[in-house]
């Protein structure tokens, strides 16, 4: 991901002007990364470093929703409906 794309993910999720640790732009960041990921392991499917880091990126995702699903329900419907992640 180049550094504009990432800033442009972190002005559109982040609470505030400069805002990078908050859940929701973690969670915008690290969906941008698995989408890359996911294109790369369709292209390259024995890249077993590749699918670990993956996982790995998922289960961190699924960590910080739940987090924010305990935190802010309405916050959790707003992210998941913006970054359309479930169906």
């Amino acid at each position: 991901m180049d550094k504009e794309k990432k800033v442009d993910i972190i002005s559109k999720f982040g609470l505030s002007k400069g805002d990078t640790g908050s859940t929701e732009v973690q969670v915008a960041l690290f969906t941008e990364r698995i989408n890359q990921l996911t294109g790369h392991m369709v292209a390259n499917r024995h890249d077993y470093h590749t699918q670990r880091s993956l996982l790995k990126l998922v289960g961190q995702r699924k960590r910080l929703l739940a987090y924010l699903s305990k935190q802010d329900v309405a916050r959790y419907h707003n992210l998941i409906a913006r970054l359309g992640l479930r169906k």
